[in-house]
């Protein structure tokens, strides 16, 4: 239902809200010199690290070495290497490297994740 939380659109939308929201709080407390507005400037900017924080970490997790070693390469159809690539950017943004070197590939949890980015990846909504 909420699949369009996973979607760089989305990372980046909530980057422009912040920064707007500073910009504003910002010009109003340079305007009225008022306190309200430094302590609006400074739960913005720690709501913002909150949020996405993970989203960050998702990205910079991998460096392109490790990135390159870790990519399956799947031969095939167009199709396949499709979802071959759509299964290797969840893993980048659902992992750490240090986490995907230390999980249990037969786990029933690293099973799940595997069907769930399937079927998100295959998925022909409009969200995705």
């Amino acid at each position: 239902m909420f699949d369009f939380l996973d979607s760089d659109w989305f990372n980046i939308t909530l980057q422009i809200v912040f920064v707007v929201a500073l910009v504003y709080d910002v010009r109003k407390y340079r305007q009225t010199k008022k306190k309200e507005y430094i302590l609006n400037i400074v739960l913005t900017i720690g709501f913002a690290i909150w949020v996405l924080y993970p989203y960050y970490i998702s990205y910079t997790g991998w460096n392109e070495q490790q990135k390159t070693e870790m990519l399956s390469h799947c031969s095939g159809d167009e199709n396949s290497t499709k979802l071959c690539k759509c299964l290797d950017d969840m893993t980048f943004k659902n992992y750490t490297y240090e986490e995907y070197k230390q999980i249990d590939k037969n786990s029933t949890e690293y099973k799940d994740f595997l069907k769930d980015a399937k079927e998100d990846c295959l998925d022909d909504s409009w969200f995705f």
